[in-house]
């Protein structure tokens, strides 16, 4: 038998969306995914989110998120969506080699930021490595970071970085800026804001002291090496939606996140549903997350109301 809702991804956006279908009794399935709790399990102290003065660190956030959507009813799988079939109802999707029926879909299976791809900055990850200057910022005040990247987001990152952080040093790997023109400008004029021009980094120091002390970058055009003191690094290269499985499915934008008609969660499909990271890139915020997986919510309830 066909479920009401199965929800692909258990990030704040995901878990919020099984929350509200639990409570409406719609007994919801979450397909955790590859990274059970989503962007959140991989940083450390989490400020910014209502209701915790004191702050809460992200795995614990997305802990309890968890057990608030199994208190309602809430069943889980562990594993990612191997392929879905979206051409009639009820849909249906493979997990693990097993497919389960659903009547209606939600799709919160985020995006992942693009990373370096050097052991030490997945050891240094939320220890002084970052992949959000928004969420992560207000820990570096009078400290000196680097931005990594080019284009819009390093700049984005780098600028708003500025009111916190006493320097900041932009290392790119080319001799200019992708970024859109104004943005250039803004980089350019601010004081704080330094570039650092054809070099990537080759490590982040140190993994032994389990915080970052500064970086060694490598020249691109001529090979050498060098050392640069820092208390922080900001991966600022973008995020990646995680859509794959929906590629010629749902209807996709440019850089492949979900399209959906304003002002609901709908997608292009009738009965699916996208809320959080894979299809908003612009805020990109545990809170916002869960806004839209409240929405997303509420939108597969009233579709399968209307729809039998």
């Amino acid at each position: 038998m066909a479920r009401n809702v199965t929800i692909l991804g258990s990030g704040a956006a995901g878990l919020t969306a099984a929350i509200y279908a639990a409570r409406a009794d719609l007994q919801p399935l979450v397909v955790e995914g590859a990274q059970p709790g989503g962007q959140l399990t991989i940083t450390t102290e989490v400020e910014n989110y209502p209701g915790f003065p004191e702050g809460i660190q992200g795995p614990e956030l997305m802990d309890l998120f968890k057990k608030q959507a199994a208190r309602f009813g809430t069943e889980f799988v562990v594993g990612t969506v191997e392929k879905v079939d979206l051409t009639r109802r009820p849909f249906t999707i493979t997990v693990n080699g097993t497919t389960h029926e659903s009547q209606t879909l939600i799709v919160a299976t985020g995006a992942s930021a693009k990373l370096l791809g050097i052991p030490s900055e997945q050891a240094l990850m939320g220890h002084g490595v970052s992949a959000c200057a928004v969420c992560d910022a207000f820990f570096f005040k009078n400290q000196d970071v680097l931005v990594v990247g080019g284009g819009d987001t390093a700049i984005e990152e780098a600028t708003f970085l500025t009111k916190f952080a006493k320097s900041v040093a932009i290392v790119h790997r080319r001799d200019a800026l992708r970024a859109s023109k104004a943005m250039q400008h803004r980089a350019e004029q601010n004081p704080k804001i330094r570039f650092v021009w054809d070099s990537v980094i080759d490590e982040i120091y140190d993994v032994q002291a389990k915080k970052v002390t500064g970086v060694r970058l490598k020249n691109v055009k001529t090979g050498k090496t060098s050392d640069l003191k820092c208390d922080g690094v900001f991966i600022g290269i973008g995020h990646a939606p995680n859509t794959k499985a929906f590629v010629d499915r749902l209807e996709l934008n440019p850089v492949g996140y979900i399209v959906t008609k304003p002002p609901s969660t709908a997608t292009s499909v009738p009965g699916v549903f996208a809320c959080g990271d894979v299809q908003d890139h612009i805020y990109r915020q545990a809170v916002t997350a869960a806004g839209s997986g409240c929405q997303a919510a509420l939108d597969a309830e009233r579709f399968l109301a209307g729809h039998g």
